[in-house]
């Protein structure tokens, strides 16, 4: 694969680019229509993530009579353990301009 100019900072498998978010704002977009946003600490090869200054969202939709509002939940926690099975996205935090 790719090869940064930094020695240490070697690309060879898809993990090894989360390993350069490390300490850095993530997001992680979760099975169950929920996202979180927070500062990746560790994360091993199943793809379980420890995060800090967590928010949390969750999406529900309630379906009413054929209108599918969508509801957003949200809350904060200090510290999360992430369970690697219910990961599906990890993103750089964008950051606003």
């Amino acid at each position: 694969m790719a090869d940064t100019a930094e020695e240490g900072n070697t690309v060879a498998e898809p993990l090894d680019l989360v390993r350069l978010l490390l300490d850095e704002i993530v997001c992680v977009k979760l099975r169950g229509d929920r996202e979180l946003k927070g500062r990746l600490h560790a994360y091993d090869s199943h793809c379980n993530l420890v995060l800090g200054d967590v928010e949390e969202t969750i999406y529900v939709v309630e379906d009413e009579e054929g209108d599918d509002d969508i509801k957003t939940v949200s809350r904060k926690s200090e510290m999360l353990f992430v369970r690697g099975d219910s990961v599906v996205l990890i993103a750089p935090h964008s950051r606003p301009y």
